[in-house]
């Protein structure tokens, strides 16, 4: 069973294989086209299966890849038993299912349930009539008038691709709610009967064929505050404003997904929720508790939303922040589950935002793209949780030039707000909106995968043909970094190895942050135990230090972080490429190292889960 056969092992029997587990992020549209179409599909998918496995990914997550016309890349889905037929087919989704089960690994779906597309037949039925018995499976609501006998929305609020979350529909002279595009209506959870279909349509039906559970989008937005008022007037510039309030974590949401929960429980599904607008960890807990029996982890957004402006029209007028600001988020959501029966999650990239190693590190230089990129990996294989790690980020996948024109972003979102931008005429939004866009668009993410160093990364035969243009940049690919030990590629390998030999420390460890308000240095200590030889519980302390400069850093005294006598510290792991030691004084430029107070050959030997 390889690595799933280890992660059961561990200490603590009775521990979930997902915990420990290591996840990878498939955009399918970007990661591997075989029929050299321009678009990514499944039988790619399905020939990367050992990379994946050799790298230490325990299960993949696929993006959508449902029926779908494709207005929000899958987002909007239009059948969910069936392949959107440029990805491939159902069985396809089987033999990727029985490959990786093979291999000892698992597959997730991605589960947009929030919505459908507007060419879903449930829609097509609902908006048919007002008499429709699915009717009530979507939100309609009549037109407001005013004295002017003008007809206006039923509420004033704000979508998040700009613009209203209603749409007038001239057939049956009402307006349905989409909290994102009007390609998008948004599913009325109220209606049991939905529900219901929602359960068996979506979700039995892959568990039934061997898939191992779901990310689940925009999880807390099921439940709407019903009475469908107002929000507060916070941009007296719009007609439309910001009004998560009236959607996210409403009267209902944690019914409707102990539901969801007895769906998957037959089938020892695993479940991880997209949490958004909720920063407040005693909202969190409630979804994530074991005794509550909703979610078996979530994505919390505070760090992944760091540089954003607020979410809705200001969300790419760019925020920079300062490293202890990062330090203090991260810190937050390690902790908050220490002492409860909750459970968190690890992760920097994914397919909604820009590129770690552009937003958090240096790409300045070659030098400084690799230590940087280096060293957001150290970060996040030694934080505690469950790792997600988004395809390309392995390698060090970067945003597009800023040399690339505005007509190269493709994403609904991007072009939603920078039209949004250009009808002000406000030429201060414009820049701004534009030099945000370069930094934190979700495009950035979606750019073809690099597999070797031709003009098509090994993506797909013909650039003119990728759905995405293919960005030209030597070094930045698996051909180019496989073997080579001081490479962003073969540094993942190193530390996901790592992570998995001291699971205890690093993934169910405690989290104490140092010199919190250190602008230059991150450093914190992370604490386990293991089950010794005579049966006691053995202390294990590392202690994680980063330089987050492009310039030399003063190192702690490792000795006094970690509680121990200066021979006692053990160097685990270092991304120069050198073996610094203790009288090594300064860290260069984006260096990180991980230093240990036990004896590294003997700790294998002590540790149960070996």
């Amino acid at each position: 069973m390889g690595s799933i056969a280890v992660q059961e092992e561990t200490i603590g029997e009775g521990r979930p294989w997902w915990k420990a587990a290591t996840f990878y992020q498939v955009y399918p549209a970007s990661f591997k086209d075989s029929n050299d179409d321009g678009w990514g599909d499944l039988p790619g998918l399905l020939s990367k299966v050992d990379y994946l496995h050799a790298l230490g990914v325990d299960c993949i997550w696929v993006s959508p890849i449902f029926e779908s016309p494709q207005k929000d890349m899958g987002y909007d889905v239009s059948d969910y038993q069936k392949i959107y037929a440029p990805y491939g087919s159902i069985e396809d989704v089987d033999t990727l299912v029985a490959a990786c089960h093979d291999r000892g690994m698992r597959v997730i779906l991605d589960l947009v349930v929030n919505h459908t597309s507007i060419e879903h037949a449930w829609f097509q039925e609902s908006r048919s009539s007002k008499d429709s018995p699915k009717r009530d499976w979507y939100i309609w609501k009549p037109a407001r008038y005013d004295s002017n006998g003008l007809r206006h929305p039923p509420t004033n609020w704000r979508g998040y691709f700009a613009g209203s979350t209603w749409t007038w529909d001239e057939h049956t002279q009402e307006y349905y709610l989409h909290l994102y595009a009007p390609e998008q209506p948004d599913l009325n959870w109220e209606n049991k009967e939905c529900r219901e279909a929602i359960y068996e349509d979506t979700m039995r039906f892959w568990l039934r064929r061997g898939v191992d559970g779901f990310r689940i989008d925009t999880v807390n937005k099921y439940s709407k505050r019903t009475e469908y008022v107002d929000a507060t007037i916070t941009d007296p510039f719009s007609p439309y404003q910001a009004a998560p309030e009236m959607w996210c974590n409403g009267p209902r949401i944690h019914e409707f997904i102990r539901e969801i929960n007895q769906v998957l429980a037959p089938y020892s599904a695993v479940s991880v929720g997209e949490l958004s607008n909720t920063p407040d960890p005693k909202g969190v807990l409630p979804y994530v508790s074991a005794k509550a029996k909703e979610l078996d982890m979530v994505f919390e957004f505070s760090v992944i939303r760091l540089g954003n402006g607020d979410l809705f029209s200001g969300k790419y007028i760019y925020k920079p922040f300062p490293l202890s600001q990062l330090k203090s988020l991260t810190e937050k959501w390690q902790c908050f589950i220490e002492g409860t029966d909750g459970w968190t999650t690890v992760f920097c990239e994914n397919h909604d935002n820009g590129r770690a190693v552009s937003r958090f590190g240096d790409p300045s230089t070659p030098e400084l793209w690799r230590a940087s990129a280096k060293t957001i990996a150290l970060w996040q294989t030694t934080l505690s949780g469950t790792l997600f790690l988004y395809q390309g980020q392995e390698i060090g996948m970067t945003n597009m030039p800023t040399s690339w024109d505005i007509t190269h972003y493709k994403d609904v979102e991007a072009v939603s707000f920078f039209a949004e931008a250009m009808a002000s005429g406000d030429e201060e939004r414009i820049r701004k909106t534009r030099h945000g866009l370069g930094i934190l668009a979700r495009d950035h993410a979606r750019l073809p995968f690099r597999w070797n160093e031709d003009e098509n990364v090994g993506f797909t035969t013909d650039e003119t043909n990728s759905w995405m243009r293919i960005p030209q940049e030597r070094g930045i690919s698996v051909e180019s970094q496989s073997g080579d030990e001081q490479s962003v590629l073969e540094f993942y390998r190193r530390t996901l190895a790592l992570r998995q030999e001291h699971q205890e420390t690093f993934v169910f460890g405690t989290h104490q942050l140092l010199d919190r308000e250190n602008e230059s240095t991150w450093a914190y200590v992370k604490e386990g135990f293991v089950v010794g030889r005579d049966g006691t519980e053995v202390r294990r302390r590392a202690l994680v230090v980063m330089n987050f400069t492009a310039k030399m850093a003063p190192l702690m005294d490792v000795s006094r972080a970690l509680g121990c006598a200066r021979d006692e510290v053990r160097l685990m792991v270092t991304t120069g490429g050198k073996e610094e030691g203790l009288d090594d004084g300064a860290l260069s430029a984006w260096e990180g190292r991980v230093y240990c107070d036990f004896d590294l050959d003997m700790a294998t030997s002590d540790s149960r889960h070996l």
